[in-house]
């Protein structure tokens, strides 16, 4: 099934936050297939499952409550990545799943969890291939509610307030990564 198409099967009803949540999928899956390209020059990556699992990687938002993507769930914003890991994995796709779960700035340990508290099933939930390091990337430059593509400062920014040694994988992966 096309991304488009299992978007559609659970956003239906959901106009604006299908309208959201496309917009913001087209643009991280831009950036991912364009890092996708770059980094085949020397590595070998599924550029197609990137585009895929990079239009995909925000399913779970729509059961969260989040009235400012026109999502109106019960579940906290925090929880998108495994509810679209649980969907995803329901719909015969568990690679793309496993995107979904670790996407989460870059990426959530048992330790953050913990000590943050999350609502968050304890388990270690990191990009471990390059594809979900790819998409995880390229999702860091753009928000939902704002427009135009953040700087690298300003993401650097974004994930200082989760501690420095985030701020380092950024740093390794746009050092990788860059276009």
């Amino acid at each position: 099934m096309h991304p488009i198409e299992l978007i559609d099967k659970y956003y239906s009803d959901y106009p604006e936050a299908r309208r959201i949540l496309i917009a913001h999928s087209h643009q991280v899956a831009s950036l991912a297939v364009a890092v996708a390209e770059h980094v085949m020059q020397s590595e070998t990556v599924d550029k197609d499952f990137v585009e895929q699992a990079a239009m995909l990687h925000d399913i779970g938002m729509i059961y969260t409550d989040t009235p400012k993507l026109g999502c109106y769930g019960d579940q906290p914003y925090i929880s998108h990545g495994i509810i679209g890991a649980e969907l995803l994995a329901k719909e015969n796709l568990p690679i793309h799943a496993l995107v979904c779960e670790r996407h989460i700035g870059v990426g959530l340990t048992i330790e953050d969890i913990t000590l943050q508290g999350l609502p968050l099933p304890l388990r270690d939930m990191r990009p471990q291939t390059l594809e979900e390091k790819i998409v995880a990337y390229a999702d860091l430059f753009f928000s939902k509610t704002q427009k135009g593509m953040r700087t690298v400062e300003m993401v650097r920014k974004l994930l200082a307030r989760h501690g420095e040694y985030k701020v380092a994988i950024f740093d390794k992966w746009h050092y990788q990564f860059k276009l």
